[in-house]
């Protein structure tokens, strides 16, 4: 099981949490902190695998983000890589070559890409077709919404005039 994910730059920032434990809000900094402290530290040729407090943190580095996710000392390290792997993947083929920035100002959508992959800290989704076809299903919607919103806005206004 996937206890959280982490999204950290290279300068220590968080850009993405994602927690399928309870942990209390001082843990989850306290974790944060510990973490981006251990990982960032290590030097680029050694494994991504860290062991830490019973649990492995397994990491990939993307250009300036890391990706963390934490498991379960007997889950498989191999195929949290992919399954990070597969989330960059998505998150590459939605945004166009996606990057840091990317993700700060449309965190939103990678949130709603990530709860596409996995669900309750398991591997929900792996067909990367299915989950683009399902964000085109939800920016559809959400542009449907905005568009009514804004025609029923304009109705008030020419109507209280």
């Amino acid at each position: 099981m996937i206890h959280f994910v982490l999204l950290i730059s290279r300068q220590g920032k968080v850009r993405l949490t994602k927690w399928y434990s309870p942990y209390s809000q001082k843990e989850r900094t306290k974790v944060i902190r510990e973490l981006s402290g251990v990982i960032l530290t290590r030097g680029p040729k050694l494994c991504n695998f860290v062991e830490w407090r019973g649990h492995k943190v397994v990491y990939k580095r993307y250009a300036s983000l890391y990706f963390c996710m934490c498991i379960d000392q007997d889950d498989n390290e191999l195929e949290i890589l992919e399954i990070i792997h597969h989330f960059v993947e998505i998150l590459d083929r939605y945004f166009g070559s996606v990057c840091e920035l990317d993700l700060i100002f449309n965190f939103h959508k990678a949130y709603y890409i990530l709860d596409e992959i996995l669900i309750a800290g398991e591997l929900q989704e792996s067909s990367k077709k299915t989950v683009a076809r399902l964000i085109a299903a939800q920016d559809s919607l959400v542009e449907t919404a905005k568009e009514q919103a804004s025609s029923l806005s304009n109705m008030i206004a020419h109507a209280t005039k």
